[in-house]
């Protein structure tokens, strides 16, 4: 185990050194450029996300499918993650993340819109699509399709999967004392309840548990921001600093590097958005939108509220509390985050343990489907029901087993996702100016689709 962390620890520094971080966020800054920011759309998007689309053609709505995509992001990376980096990288962590949220927008903007761009409709009628769509029929790369879909396979058991079950069976054990076998047990019977109907029961599930518990976690966090109040600009001013400054950060904050910051904040800001992950498209391609650039304004919408929104306010809270009150140590992610909600009284433990339960459970639903998908690119669809039971297994034993390294194997695999991602964005961003241009910028939203969509075999 120890030469396993050992070198999962080195692989991690090496994949997200500053190659990955010049390229990640070189992406975001490019697109951003080339696509005359988008990000200024953002209350267009939020409008069309809840806007029923009629004569478009797919298998859930937007807002489903934006539901399922906020399902597999909304997580542990908003939550323990963000404490995780403020931990490892200092308060400048935040802003990292913060930045690689709001730049992010047009990155996610652009896989939604390559998601419906190159999607293909099943045998069964179903529609099917992501990044390895993209790269097999937008540039006739199917290795890297196919090394797409195997990293994203893999990815689905770690960001999705045993990271999220072990991180509801810890706190259900510390809070409630519940054995994680039976926390385990429970969790694998209500993911298999909900998988087994497919992406419409999985999208029914997260359209209604999503709002609800986002809602509440967003009011904990104003309430704990509203009682900080003399300590919020003094965390904001601090966040800045530490965020290009070598020097210890001071206030009970451990002293880092310029690099650990911008490494553990862009590091968990991929994990909490995924905005350049390309796990996103793949539900979004299962969106009923009548054009390519409505859907991907839409999923552009989900960074926003997942990192701009919630992942910065769980910044402020944690960096504004370990100022107001000393006794906050960094023990670890899950514990810092804890002790800023403790400061609500009563109810705030057990707002954050059912939170973190809600979003957990969802991501677990959310990247299940992103995993089928992959296994079917691979092995066909007689294969899914196998990984399913594959994946139920996996929850159960992510709620048993000592994760420590989980982290570490987490950001691997996000990072050997994104690379063919990032690539298959930037080859295609001829396409996704085209697209723009067509509908959007010619205001031409309304406007359906010319293309019939391609069928492809099962």
């Amino acid at each position: 185990m120890e030469v396993l962390n050992h070198f999962f620890s080195e692989l991690g520094n090496l994949l997200w050194g500053w190659p990955m971080i010049i390229l990640l966020l070189g992406t975001h800054l490019y697109l951003t450029v080339i696509l005359r920011f988008p990000q200024r759309y953002i209350f267009k998007a939020m409008r069309l996300s809840i806007k029923r689309d009629k004569e478009a053609t797919g298998d859930v709505s937007q807002f489903a499918s934006l539901a399922t995509a906020l399902a597999a992001t909304i997580g542990t990376g908003n939550i323990i993650g963000v404490a995780t980096a403020i931990a490892l990288g200092g308060p400048g962590a935040v802003l990292w993340c913060w930045l690689t949220g709001v730049f992010g927008i047009s990155t996610k903007y652009a896989e939604g819109l390559l998601a419906i761009k190159y999607r293909r409709k099943k045998a069964n009628g179903k529609m099917i699509g992501g990044p390895m769509f993209a790269l097999e029929y937008g540039l006739g790369w199917k290795w890297l399709a196919v090394l797409f879909a195997f990293f994203t396979a893999c990815a689905s058991f770690g960001i999705g999967n045993t990271v999220q079950a072990n991180a509801i069976a810890t706190l259900t054990k510390e809070t409630y004392q519940i054995s994680p076998y039976i926390t385990g047990i429970v969790i694998s019977l209500l993911i298999g309840s909900v998988i087994l109907g497919g992406i419409k029961s999985i999208a029914r599930v997260c359209s209604m548990l999503v709002p609800f518990m986002a809602f509440f976690y967003v009011a904990g966090c104003i309430y704990i921001i509203g009682i900080n109040a003399v300590y919020v600009l003094p965390a904001i001013k601090l966040i800045c600093v530490s965020a290009f400054s070598p020097h210890a950060a001071g206030g009970g904050f451990i002293g880092t590097t310029v690099m650990m910051a911008a490494r553990y904040g862009i590091a968990r800001g991929l994990f909490s958005n995924e905005s350049g992950l390309g796990s996103a498209p793949i539900v979004a391609a299962a969106a009923q939108t009548r054009n390519p650039v409505r859907q991907a304004l839409v999923s552009s919408s989900g960074t926003f509220w997942d990192t701009v929104v919630i992942c910065a306010m769980t910044g402020i809270v944690i960096v504004s509390s370990v100022l107001a009150y000393p006794d906050i140590t960094f023990d670890n992610g899950a514990v810092l985050t804890k002790a800023a909600f403790s400061k609500i009284p009563v109810i705030g433990t057990p707002l954050l343990t059912f939170g973190l339960l809600i979003f957990a459970f969802t991501t677990i639903l959310g990247w299940c489907y992103y995993g089928e998908r992959a296994v079917e690119y691979l092995k066909g669809r007689k294969w899914v029901f196998a990984y399913r039971v594959v994946f139920i297994t996996a929850v159960f034993l992510g709620s048993i087993m000592n994760l420590s390294i989980v982290w570490d194997i987490a950001d691997c695999m996000n990072a050997l996702m994104a690379i063919p991602n990032l690539i298959s964005l930037l080859a295609l961003s001829g396409i996704i100016v085209h697209e723009t241009r067509k509908y959007l910028w010619r205001g031409r939203l309304e406007k359906s689709e010319e293309n019939d969509i391609i069928g492809v075999g099962e």
